[in-house]
């Protein structure tokens, strides 16, 4: 890993956290607003929330932290003190799957300000 401090490992694991937590969410709004709905997740619905929750992670590089749900990327954060426009930590959706959008910031992790995250992405 490149360069990653506890405190910016602590950021990460929080955000990755709040993504954990949307997906939920989603998972059970859509599972009980079924018609004929018991007010409980099904096997499958627990499957997908397991699935999700197994393989959102990240990889840490020199400039920015690559945050990953299954086969995509769902964002990146700062890792560095050297941009000119965003402080380390800030949030930024990915244009692609090896670039950040450095249009603006959706947050700062190392401040805990995760600004309407959602499990589809920054």
């Amino acid at each position: 890993m490149a360069n990653l401090t506890n405190e910016m490992l602590d950021a990460v694991n929080a955000y990755m956290e709040v993504c954990k937590k949307d997906y939920f969410d989603w998972t059970s709004q859509c599972a009980f607003a079924k018609k004929g709905g018991n007010g409980k997740l099904s096997n499958i619905n627990e499957e997908m929330i397991a699935t999700y929750n197994d393989n959102i992670t990240f990889k840490a590089g020199s400039k920015y932290i690559k945050i990953f749900t299954d086969r995509s990327v769902h964002g990146f954060i700062v890792n560095t003190d050297k941009d000119a426009r965003f402080a380390r930590g800030d949030i930024l959706k990915a244009a692609g799957y090896n670039a950040p959008a450095r249009n603006f910031a959706r947050g700062n992790a190392l401040d805990g300000v995760f600004n309407n995250m959602q499990w589809t992405g920054a």
